[in-house]
């Protein structure tokens, strides 16, 4: 009776021991899996932050790209829109001659009493029509007189002592400038204002 009550028990214990094995190769099967999904978990995370910043890129680019097509087509459209404004820019140049003889003309026709009113009449309408044309193309007078004298539109050809306005003064004007769409194509020749020396304040303020 103790031997097969000793067989008993050693092969409960036997049995004990190989439950114990499978359980512990259970639980180690267990962490193998749950390590392998954790590795897959991470796995996927590296991919999708790839991914998520491949698409970024891919987004930036194209944002950019759209940009530099939209400032390409708006520098296209703004050469277009000056290449019609400017187109007879040199023919305008060429005219301003014409257009300086006809006021010339028609101011020293007016001085003389003794011209023939025929002709004035007609060159003043000659000069009227060229005008005529040159605001259709945007072209307009530098303004001179009166302006402070402004280095980008005008031309200082000479200097004049005054006291009658403020010094560097526009005070004659010797040859009109043009602008044509606010572009300039001719300085217009001027006089500038200069301070009085002093010898020539001491002579004023004594005829005063």
């Amino acid at each position: 009776m103790v031997e097969d009550k000793k067989t008993i028990d050693k092969d409960n214990n036997k049995s004990e021991c190989e439950e114990n094995d499978s359980v512990k190769e259970a639980c180690h099967e267990k962490v193998e899996e749950e390590g392998a999904e954790q590795d897959t978990a991470v796995e996927l995370n590296k991919k999708l932050e790839a991914e998520k910043k491949e698409k970024e890129e891919l987004n930036e680019r194209f944002l950019r790209l759209c940009a530099e097509f939209d400032n390409s087509k708006k520098r296209a459209l703004r050469e277009i829109s000056d290449f019609r404004k400017f187109a007879n820019e040199s023919i305008i140049k060429e005219m301003l001659s014409v257009l300086d003889n006809l006021e010339r003309a028609l101011a020293s026709a007016k001085e003389d009493s003794n011209s023939n009113q025929g002709v004035v009449d007609g060159v003043e309408m000659t000069l009227s029509e060229m005008l005529k044309i040159f605001d259709k193309y945007g072209v307009v007078a530098v303004k001179t007189v009166d302006e402070v004298f402004n280095p980008e539109f005008h031309q200082a050809v000479m200097q004049e002592e005054t006291d009658l306005c403020a010094e560097n003064t526009v005070v004659k004007e010797l040859q009109k400038g043009y602008l044509m769409h606010e572009r300039l194509i001719r300085p217009a020749m001027v006089v500038v204002a200069k301070a009085l020396s002093s010898d020539k304040k001491e002579d004023a303020n004594k005829k005063a």
